[in-house]
Parts: structure tokens; sequence; C-alpha cells
């Protein structure tokens, strides 16, 4: 299964400070780790949410909102996607991981849904439009999903 790996945010994240030497290394010997076990799909850190945008729906309006954002704790740091066998082997995986804060922090795992979780609802065409998709998609970027 495919999860989505979210590191949270603080406020040294929010703020730009970049990791110490220390935990740069640390976090690249887990992914190495993640590599030779097959795991890691891909992964990024992000930027502070002060060199990004939101866009609210509201109907007809698209609002384009600037950041930072308010709500540190809401905020996405990171992330990684992983491939495995079960969520528990997530979750061990996420408890060998580094602490990627210079403070305490969280690390959220949510599994994606997968074109089966819409089984009832969608249609031949739908299902050969997704898997087309999906082909279009790995020929200009490779294969991520």
């Amino acid at each position: 299964m495919r999860v989505m790996v979210l590191v949270k945010a603080d406020a040294g994240s929010e703020a730009g400070k970049m990791a110490p030497p220390e935990l740069l290394e640390a976090m690249m010997n887990f992914n190495e780790e993640l590599v030779k076990a097959g795991v890691l799909v891909t992964g990024a850190g992000l930027r502070p949410s002060s060199q990004g945008v939101r866009v609210r729906f509201s109907g007809d309006r698209r609002d384009v909102i600037d950041g930072p954002f308010a709500e540190t704790k809401e905020l996405v740091a990171g992330f990684w996607i992983w491939e495995v066998a079960s969520m528990e082997d997530a979750i061990d995986w996420v408890k060998r991981c580094p602490n990627p804060q210079l403070s305490d922090s969280d690390i959220e795992i949510r599994r994606f849904y997968t074109m089966e979780d819409f089984a009832e609802i969608s249609t031949p065409e739908i299902d050969a439009q997704a898997k087309r998709l999906d082909a279009e998609a790995e020929r200009q970027h490779g294969k991520y999903m």
C-alpha cells in the first residue's frame, strides 16, 4: 500500500532554519535505509509557508492567499511517499526516523486512495482514463505512483 508521510512544520522550519549537518546526515542515512528496503518512492523538504500561497475555492471564485500561514502546527515541512505492506510497517519505519525538527515534532501517516476504492462509483471509461493519465504522467516524469 502507498502512504504519504508528512513531517509537520515547527517554528524553526517556518523560519527557514536549515538543519545542522548532523541532522542532515542522520536524515540522509534514514533515507538510504528506506531506499535499500524498497520503501521510498519519493520525498522532499518544503520551503516555509512564507514562500507559498493557498488558493481558496468558494463557488466559482478562486482567491489566492499569500503565506505565511498562522497555524504552524497545521503546516507541512516535508514529505515522503512510501510503498509499504501495511500501516503497521509505516509506523515502524517512522519510529526509526530521526526527529526531523530541532524541537519536538510530529509525523503524520496517510494512506492514498486507489482506483479500487472508487469501484462502486467508477465506470469503465473513468478506469481507462485513470490508466491513460497514469501512463502519460509516468512517461513525462518517471514512475512515482
